[in-house]
């Protein structure tokens, strides 16, 4: 089991969903993933963090649904010092949608919207440092950042949290870089200005995964959800992008096929298959 400890500086250590329906999102993913649901209180907000067995695997928060604001999955980056990390973000061309905050004896957090419109998490571990198991069904198998501006994107990320990407492939029909040492990759950046309808800006994209994508797909139905591209096969796995019965949009991975770090440089991402 990859049970993780604490993330690397920089990586993704931890997902959250903004709901306008939290009762109805805590039934359709207890009931989808077998997690449990653990309230915190109210010094928290309300949060609810998700279970995997003893494990946090990723957390939920309400929102007004009058804000306007679309229900969405938000991946948080590891940061040492999440003041400094916003100062370099904004200096590097970020805005700013929450202001760095400490979160009970938890930790300290913050919300950017990168250069190229993608909005993103900060986490500065104090107690919590994030996922407490990844790479299996009912955790988070990867996070892909697909961005209209591949080239600005990799610039940013690489200033402010010390990415060092290493190019899977890099041509005009497909441009991905991965991050992580070798066996140990976690995270994507896909060139996906060629693909992205007009009305989709920039965005991180969760994957979460299951022992069998189309068992899970129809499952997601049954649950309220909707399947919004069907299960489709890659040298990568099987996948299915879906979003959960408000909007909120995530990707279904299957768990027993080779890692992106096992693939050649000359094979589809998910996200170029399920474009083509």
């Amino acid at each position: 089991m990859p049970i993780r400890d604490a993330t690397r500086t920089g990586e993704p250590c931890w997902a959250d969903l903004m709901t306008s329906d939290p009762a109805r999102a805590r039934e359709f993913y207890t009931r989808l993933f077998g997690w449990t649901a653990i309230e915190s209180g109210a010094e928290y907000g309300g949060y609810v963090t998700f279970r995997r067995g003893d494990a946090d695997v990723a957390g939920m928060m309400g929102q007004d649904p009058a804000s306007g604001l679309p229900d969405a999955w938000t991946t948080y980056l590891s940061v040492t010092d999440a003041d400094a990390a916003v100062a370099a973000a904004r200096s590097a061309g970020a805005r700013v949608l929450a202001e760095p905050r400490t979160v009970g004896d938890m930790g300290r957090m913050s919300v950017l919207l990168d250069p190229s419109g993608a909005a993103v998490g900060l986490w500065q571990p104090i107690e919590f440092s994030g996922f407490g198991v990844i790479g299996e069904a009912g955790t988070p198998v990867w996070h892909e950042l697909n961005t209209t501006d591949y080239a600005g994107a990799l610039r940013f990320y690489q200033s402010v949290f010390d990415w060092k990407p290493v190019v899977l492939s890099d041509t005009d029909e497909f441009r991905y870089s991965t991050v992580g040492p070798e066996g140990d990759v976690v995270t994507g950046i896909f060139d996906a200005s060629a693909h992205l309808p007009p009305e989709v800006t920039s965005h991180w994209q969760l994957y979460l995964g299951v022992n069998d994508v189309k068992a899970a797909a129809l499952r997601v139905a049954e649950l309220g959800g909707t399947v919004l591209h069907d299960p489709w096969e890659s040298e990568f796995g099987t996948f299915a992008r879906v979003a959960d019965p408000t909007g909120a949009v995530f990707v279904l991975g299957s768990v027993d096929r080779p890692s992106v770090d096992q693939q050649s440089p000359d094979q589809q991402s998910p996200d170029q298959q399920n474009a083509g």
